[in-house]
Parts: C-alpha cells; structure tokens; sequence
C-alpha cells in the first residue's frame, strides 16, 4: 500500500506541474500530455479519478485546448457497425452508453464527454475518410479505442504526424508497440502474440501428441498471432 501511495503522490505531482507554470498559473496543456496522462492511468488503475482530477483542474481555466470547453470534453472513435465484423459494433455502442451514464452523474468535473462514433465497416479506406472527418471537422482532443488493425494502421501516420493521441486501441498488434517511431499510439489489449504463446504452450503440456491447425484472419493481428505459435512450439521443442 506504501509503494502505490508513493507512485500516485509521483503521478499527481507530474501531473500538477504539467498543468502549471513556474509562477505557478495554468498554461495550454499539449496533447503529449494527454498521451502521458493516458499512459499512466492506464497503467495504475487506482489512480485514475485522482490523475483525472488534476488534469481536470488544471484546464479548468482553458479556453482553445484541442477538443475541449468548460462544457465538454470531445472524443471520437471509429467502429464497424456494419460489414464482415459488426458484431464487434457492440464495444462501440456499450461505450457510448457508459459515457451517457457518465453524463447524467454530471461528467468530468462538469464536463459532458462527447464520443463520436463513426461507422467504417471495417474498411480502411472508410476509416481514413472517417477519421479526417473526427479530426479536421469535429476536432476531437483524441481518438479513443478505435477498433481493428489494418483500419487503425491506415490512419496511424496520419494521427502521429499532427500529434492527435491515437488511446487505447481495440486491436492486439505488436505495431502499436513502436513509440520511438509512433509515440502517439497506444495499445490497449494484451497482445496476440502473447495470447497465442500461452495457448501453444497450454495444448504442448496437455495435448502434446496434438495435431494442431490455426484458422487467422490475414492481417497485422492475424500475422502477429500465427508467429506467436510458431514461436511458441519451436521454444518449447528444442
């Protein structure tokens, strides 16, 4: 408890001078904030009202930050409510429900989130045409959770190259683990390459005389998943 109270008194210490000057007024916070805000609360989930609340206080004063008023905080996201995957669609209308149920507790220090969920049916061309529409018209502060690989990858140099914090994505690609390159996309779920290690690893202690037969999508995570099993069943044998 000692070591986690240490690292939230770090976090909010961060946060606090980076929403502060050094006479100690408020000043523009950049969307690099964000994405290290985002890092952060990611990974210590305890401290994420508490992150969020000194952000929130230290941008109570601004008026032109990307995508955010003292009315709203606007995020956009896009989802394949229709086409070959739409069953996934329901992770985008889950979370716009969540966020209404945000809403109607009076949102982020009085601040309404509004996600704005666009459809690409899983088309990366649509995602491109999507996602400028989010950024260019709408100006949302971010893209949050949009789902699918080879629609994120589409629209990955696009966001990184005007800093929009591309967060949390919904895919398992190893790519979104690039921050040298990418550093304003960030992934969200365990990758696949590891999933398919702990997999290859479960059948070889308890079916080893196992026929084994992998069915993937061709794609980034489909790739990243199949080489986990390769790599998996070559470690295990040798």
């Amino acid at each position: 408890m000692l070591y986690v109270t240490r690292i939230l008194d770090a976090e909010l210490e961060k946060s606090r001078r980076s929403f502060t000057g050094n006479n100690g007024g408020n000043i523009m916070p950049s969307r690099r904030t964000f994405v290290g805000m985002a890092m952060a609360v990611g990974g210590l989930p305890i401290v994420r009202p508490l992150v969020a609340g000194a952000a929130e206080r230290g941008m109570a004063e601004q008026k032109n930050a990307p995508g955010i008023t003292d009315s709203e905080i606007k995020i956009g996201q896009t989802m394949p409510y229709s086409g070959p995957v739409s069953a996934y669609g329901a992770i985008g209308r889950a979370q716009l429900a969540y966020f209404r149920m945000i809403n109607d507790q009076g949102g982020i220090n009085g601040r309404k989130i509004n996600l704005i969920s666009l459809d690409d049916g899983y088309s990366p061309p649509k995602t491109v045409e999507q996602i400028r529409r989010l950024v260019e018209q709408d100006q949302v502060a971010f893209i949050f959770q949009s789902l699918g690989d080879v629609t994120n990858a589409a629209v990955q140099r696009y966001l990184n190259e005007r800093h929009v914090p591309q967060l949390f994505l919904a895919d398992g690609s190893s790519i979104w683990d690039d921050p040298q390159h990418f550093p304003w996309s960030m992934g969200w779920q365990p990758s696949y390459r590891t999933a398919a290690h702990i997999d290859a690893k479960y059948i070889l202690e308890n079916k080893p005389d196992a026929k084994i037969a992998v069915l993937v999508q061709d794609s980034l995570g489909g790739r990243d998943y199949l080489n986990g099993v390769k790599e998996a069943l070559a470690a295990c044998r040798s």
